[in-house]
């Protein structure tokens, strides 16, 4: 019997969720999506939405009455109120897991405790404490803010004793903690989904692109030795065990100097690093999710396409409405996400640059170059 799924957010994620769905109408007959913008991607596609904000109490439970299972696309819902809705309807990943995920404190004290590699990392509740995890961690640094941070948003580099005060301030009384700052050698991500039963599948290492601490490319597969693959996915598979909750989740992680391994952070969520698989895997990780989720098998995670994943983000110089892209080459698989505003960094689209035949990475780096010079977004003037 099919299922009505509720998604707490309803952006470009949601979408792709909900597109998912769409071919799944065996076992998902519709999806209501919760998010605050009116018009939000996921509901120009067929979701319905309730508006609120992604914490509103009375909109979860409004979601949960409307819904025979809920997922989430942002992991700023809140837990506790997710937690007593559970009896209306079911919640994956589940509420316990969301909680130790969305506080970075909490998520780095568990992954530590259950052996799971990470930074050195403290808790920080007063500028003493900051003072002295610098004596402990040295120069330079990373103070984050526990929750509701992503995209680089909610992190701060002290390099320098000067910049204790400042970063100290900038946070204006959020909950923080001090974490060793990885001199990494490349930032890599692993997706990892979990069903209800407990299946784990995880798909290849690939390897990220940040600018300005946003995603920008994603390469599939990384870059790296095979042995290096291996200990990342391994870990992304502990990880799933321990964590205990069903679904996709992007783990992101550094690779050392020396070619170990540690977590960055964790997603409990499908990911921005994971959109190459709609066109490089013979399951996307939306599909996956959905399957962990309803307590399916998991599909292949085999990756049959070497392909680059590249963001389309808005111009730095303006926001408005922007010119249409458009991409006409055949091995070049376009997405955007109805958002009608351009903003500075603001997440528009992406595409997938596949490889054809014999092609390697390296050839699809350089067709990416010229590729770059038309997803530049334009004010429509």
């Amino acid at each position: 019997m099919s299922k009505i799924l509720g998604i707490i957010g309803g952006g470009q994620l949601g979408m792709m969720i909900t597109e998912a769905a769409k071919k799944m109408p065996e076992y998902i007959s519709k999806v209501i999506v919760l998010d605050p913008t009116p018009n939000c991607p996921a509901s120009q596609i067929g979701a319905e939405q309730i508006i609120a904000d992604f914490k509103d109490k009375d909109a979860i439970t409004e979601l949960a009455k409307k819904s025979n299972i809920i997922t989430y696309e942002i992991e700023s819902g809140d837990s506790d109120v997710l937690k007593s809705v559970e009896s209306m309807a079911e919640i994956e990943p589940s509420p316990e897991t969301l909680r130790i995920i969305q506080d970075k404190f909490l998520q780095k004290t568990f992954l530590n405790k259950s052996n799971i590699p990470v930074p050195d990392f403290m808790k920080i509740s007063s500028i003493f404490d900051l003072e002295e995890g610098l004596k402990k961690f040295g120069y330079p640094v990373l103070l984050k803010a526990r929750r509701d941070a992503y995209d680089g948003r909610g992190n701060f580099k002290i390099e320098t004793p000067e910049q204790i005060q400042k970063a100290y301030d900038y946070f204006n009384g959020q909950q923080l903690m001090l974490e060793k700052f990885v001199p990494f050698k490349m930032e890599v991500s692993v997706i990892a989904a979990r069903n209800t039963k407990g299946q784990i599948k995880t798909y290849p290492l690939v390897e990220n692109i940040h600018e300005e601490n946003i995603l920008r490319e994603t390469i599939a597969p990384a870059r790296v030795s095979n042995n290096v693959s291996k200990k990342a996915e391994a870990i992304a598979s502990d990880t799933m065990r321990v964590l205990k909750g069903a679904g996709v989740f992007g783990i992101e992680m550094f690779v050392t100097q020396d070619d170990q391994i540690v977590i960055n952070e964790i997603a409990p969520r499908v990911h921005n690093s994971g959109h190459h698989t709609l066109q490089s895997s013979e399951t996307s990780q939306f599909e996956q999710h959905l399957r962990a989720i309803l307590g399916l098998e998991l599909g292949s995670t085999k990756l049959v396409h070497p392909t680059i994943m590249y963001n389309i983000l808005g111009s730095k110089s303006f926001e408005g409405k922007y010119k249409q892209i458009s991409l006409s080459e055949s091995n070049v698989f376009l997405k955007m996400y109805g958002k009608e505003i351009s903003k500075p960094l603001r997440k528009l689209g992406h595409f997938n640059l596949v490889a054809n035949n014999e092609e390697t990475i390296d050839h699809l780096l350089k067709n990416l170059e010229s590729l770059k010079e038309k997803v530049i977004t334009h004010p429509i003037n």
